[in-house]
């Protein structure tokens, strides 16, 4: 098996590092459970007290793997329902981390590597990334990252990025408040690795406790398996089928 993720240890902080340059570092089924086991190692060494996630090449990540969403065209439901939980899963590993997490936007971060990024706690980024939920313009709903997405932007930002599917560079995602800041003088894992040793000088309880505090103090209305399955379903549905099939032949969605 392929080490679709890299995990090593500096001063503290487990980086987390996507392995699949040669796909933009597309969530494939198996990268999704490699990077779900990583953030629950790293979850659980006491040697950590940080975690960093960024992508190996130039691009962060580039959402879901197209080889892999070709094929659930033809999927049964329940490989389909399997797909959402297991995302969903992998995300709410990251939300719900004892340990402080950082984003380090190396380039694209696009669909489910945008969700990646809103799960962190903090994010950077560098000049040339963009990110963006284009997720409707192929029939799909990003209803796994709204909540998270809604923390950080607001409503009306929220709907601007989920409705038209459109893709900000690093300097609005700043501005908005989907990342913390450009890190416009210095590499991004460089960037990253400077918060990280603000962090440290937090206890590890104390930092643990405000966590959960946040999540009880912003607490969702809607429930993970709601949201996954709300994910889910529009892949079982003619339209999904439709723009994917449209994507995938390079030529416009029926709609559009």
């Amino acid at each position: 098996m392929s080490d679709l993720v890299l995990s090593t240890i500096e001063d503290r902080v487990a980086i987390l590092t996507l392995n699949r340059p040669d796909k933009r570092n597309a969530l494939s089924r198996e990268l999704i459970a490699q990077l779900t086991a990583a953030f629950a190692r790293a979850d659980a060494d006491p040697a950590v007290r940080c975690i960093v996630l960024t992508g190996n090449g130039p691009a962060f990540c580039a959402g879901m793997d197209l080889d892999e969403l070709r094929g659930t065209l033809t999927d049964s439901a329940e490989i389909i329902w399997e797909d959402a939980h297991k995302l969903s899963a992998l995300l709410e590993c990251i939300y719900r981390s004892s340990k402080p997490t950082v984003a380090a936007v190396n380039g694209a971060a696009v669909a489910g590597g945008a969700g990646l990024v809103t799960v962190c706690d903090l994010a950077v980024a560098a000049p040339g990334a963009i990110l963006g939920y284009p997720e409707v313009h192929r029939g799909l709903v990003a209803a796994m990252v709204m909540p998270h997405l809604l923390r950080h932007v607001g409503e009306r930002t929220a709907r601007l990025l989920l409705l038209t599917g459109q893709l900000i560079d690093a300097a609005v995602a700043e501005r908005v408040g989907l990342i913390n800041h450009v890190a416009d003088s210095e590499p991004v894992l460089q960037s990253a690795l400077r918060l990280c040793e603000a962090l440290t000088r937090g206890g590890p309880k104390a930092l643990a406790t405000t966590k959960e505090l946040l999540r009880a103090c912003s607490r969702q209305a809607v429930s993970v398996s709601d949201l996954a399955k709300a994910s889910a379903e529009p892949r079982l549905g003619e339209e999904c089928r439709e723009g994917l099939t449209a994507f995938f032949e390079k030529r416009t969605a029926p709609w559009g």
